[in-house]
């Protein structure tokens, strides 16, 4: 890969890290401490809003946030033609069985 490859790579990674970051602060901290007041006028399965997104809805959140990450990584690997650790070892232990 080129430097200028690996610079854009990189620039990418660390722009969907902290897109993700923002996301996660947003959630768990605008949410469920600086807005739980107007979002506990709201009521969700029999909850206030503010109270369940501070106990559960973060979490739920937080592995979302896991699985886009995979995904989007995968994504941008691919843009860039590298490959993942699996595919590297699937390919050795294909050789090695010959």
């Amino acid at each position: 890969m080129s430097d200028s490859s690996a610079n854009s790579y990189w620039k990418a990674n660390i722009r969907l890290v902290l897109s993700l970051l923002f996301v996660w602060f947003f959630i768990s901290f605008g949410c469920g401490i600086l807005f739980v007041d107007a979002l506990d006028t709201i009521r969700f399965g029999g909850f206030k809003l503010g109270f369940w997104i501070a106990q559960q809805g973060s979490i739920f959140v937080f592995v979302a946030l896991i699985i886009i990450y995979i995904r989007a990584m995968d994504k941008l690997d691919d843009k860039y033609n590298l490959e993942s650790s699996n595919e590297k070892d699937s390919a050795a232990s294909q050789e090695s069985s010959k």
